[in-house]
């Protein structure tokens, strides 16, 4: 089981064969990460497309309390220079919260502690 990034989502419906092993994992996102998806996938494939893969991944929503979202803020903003997106710290928090590892490709999670980074 793993909190997807959208990121990771993405890499997936791309094709990456580096994300193959985690098709058939358990996933858990949050409805940041859908709406990153259905951006991403309006923009590039269009509405119908989007439409699909909304279905496809809604059922996967969990939604997180306000202590996530209290230490997800505290975390980037002690990272500001990073510049990372409230959308992966919530992610990345909400992860750590459920006691998953939390997957992406954004180098600036990889040496971070419960996240399986993938390129």
């Amino acid at each position: 089981m793993f909190l997807f990034d959208t990121y990771a989502i993405i890499e997936i419906i791309k094709g990456n064969e580096n994300y193959k092993f985690y098709i058939n994992s358990q996933i858990i996102i949050n409805k940041f990460i859908l709406t990153e998806l259905a951006y991403w996938l309006i923009s590039n494939y269009g509405v119908e497309t989007a439409s699909k893969y909304l279905d496809k991944y809604n059922k996967f929503v969990k939604d997180f309390d306000v202590e996530t979202i209290e230490k997800a803020m505290e975390f980037r903003h002690k990272n500001k220079k990073k510049k990372l997106s409230m959308t992966d710290c919530i992610s990345y928090f909400q992860a750590k919260d459920l006691g998953i590892k939390f997957l992406t490709g954004d180098k600036e999670f990889q040496n971070l502690e419960d996240v399986e980074f993938v390129k």
